[in-house]
């Protein structure tokens, strides 16, 4: 039987102390069902055969506006207060869009920030949780952490600009935002009992990162900190996610405490430069390519793909886990889905055996 680890050996890896398998997390980044449509059954067939190694309880965003008229809004979650403008009926990509328009609401919005002690904040309450996690490891997650989420508010031109235009402004608002976060991250370890929070900041391109150094260090750096000691103090590992060659700000990240690193995307960043430089200070939960070898190489390439991964990142203390490097997408074939789970799952079996730990 491919059982799931138990919650304990996924800590194993991510604090390198000789896991009995490399985790698989292969099904955190997308929905068969939304991904695959027609072919989702067969996909969901492939899942039930291999373990998913942790559960992650999702933390409920805030929605932009607030809108009366939705029976599913929550009173007061929401980042904007006031009923969503009237749609121009122009189709535009979600960077452009724009909540925020004018700064001088700030004082108005923050005054009515959005209540993170609402009880409704995580979608699973603690027994649920429990009961889903069943044995494996537990955490928290919310996409659109800082960075993001700034842009989500003010459109990405605007929010790049205002950096040297507005920059009180935008010390405010994040301020704000990494405070509800904080407050967050406290609940879920006291009230899901939560090993982990992972969350998402895209800071990179494919050749280098969305801002300067100087950006980075005067309006992320600190608040990254923040968020990550809290994390730590409440007994949990901090997970980052960021698209893009970030490589140039990891170096602060390692100080800071991060625990895992997702994805070091293929073709962006230089895997084997990056695991002989931060090796053994950071878990590195590898993302398989979706760009390339996952849609379009043959089932062959995309296990030697796998084995590459773990071969580079995998330590003999641990300190590798196996995920998507993104959303896995209706091109990819059925085959190749089926190579990358079961060349994660017998490999990471395999290459750990010859390691000090035992088998599982």
């Amino acid at each position: 039987m491919r059982h799931p680890l138990p919650s304990e050996e996924v800590t194993k890896a991510i604090e390198h102390r000789n896991p009995a398998r490399v985790p698989m997390l292969i099904a955190q980044y997308w929905n068969p069902a939304s991904a695959f449509e027609d072919r989702a059954e067969q996909v969901l067939e492939i899942q039930r055969q291999y373990p998913q190694d942790a559960y992650f309880v999702r933390v409920r965003r805030p929605t932009t506006w607030e809108d009366p008229a939705d029976p599913n809004s929550i009173p007061g979650y929401s980042w904007m207060h006031a009923p969503p403008p009237p749609k121009d009926g122009g189709a535009r990509a979600s960077d452009a869009n724009v909540a925020l328009t004018d700064w001088s609401a700030l004082d108005s919005i923050l005054a009515q920030w959005p209540d993170p002690t609402i009880p409704q904040v995580f979608e699973n309450g603690p027994e649920e949780a429990a009961s889903l996690a069943n044995g494996r490891y537990l955490g928290i997650y919310w996409a659109y952490c800082l960075y993001e989420r700034l842009w989500n508010l003010r459109g990405m031109e605007n929010a790049l600009c205002d950096f040297h235009e507005n920059p009180r402004c935008v010390h405010r608002i994040l301020d704000a935002i990494t405070d509800f976060h904080c407050t967050v991250i406290r609940r879920g370890a006291r009230e899901l009992g939560a090993k982990a929070v992972w969350t998402t900041d895209d800071i990179g391109m494919q050749t280098g990162p969305m801002f300067g150094y100087g950006i980075f260090e005067e309006f992320f750096k600190h608040r990254y900190a923040k968020i990550i000691r809290t994390a730590h103090e409440n007994g949990m590992h901090f997970w980052f996610h960021s698209c893009g060659n970030i490589e140039m700000f990891l170096d602060d990240f390692v100080a800071m405490g991060l625990d895992v690193l997702h994805p070091v995307q293929k073709y962006a960043m230089d895997e084997r430069k990056i695991a002989g430089r931060y090796g053994g200070k950071l878990c590195f939960w590898a993302g398989m390519d979706v760009q390339q070898i996952l849609p379009f190489g043959t089932p062959e390439q995309v296990r030697e793909e796998v084995r590459f991964m773990i071969d580079v990142y995998d330590r003999p203390d641990g300190g590798c886990m196996i995920t998507s490097g993104n959303g896995v997408t209706p091109d990819v074939p059925i085959e190749n889905l089926f190579a990358f789970y079961d060349e994660t799952y017998s490999y990471g079996l395999a290459h750990r055996r010859r390691r000090p730990a035992g088998g599982i």
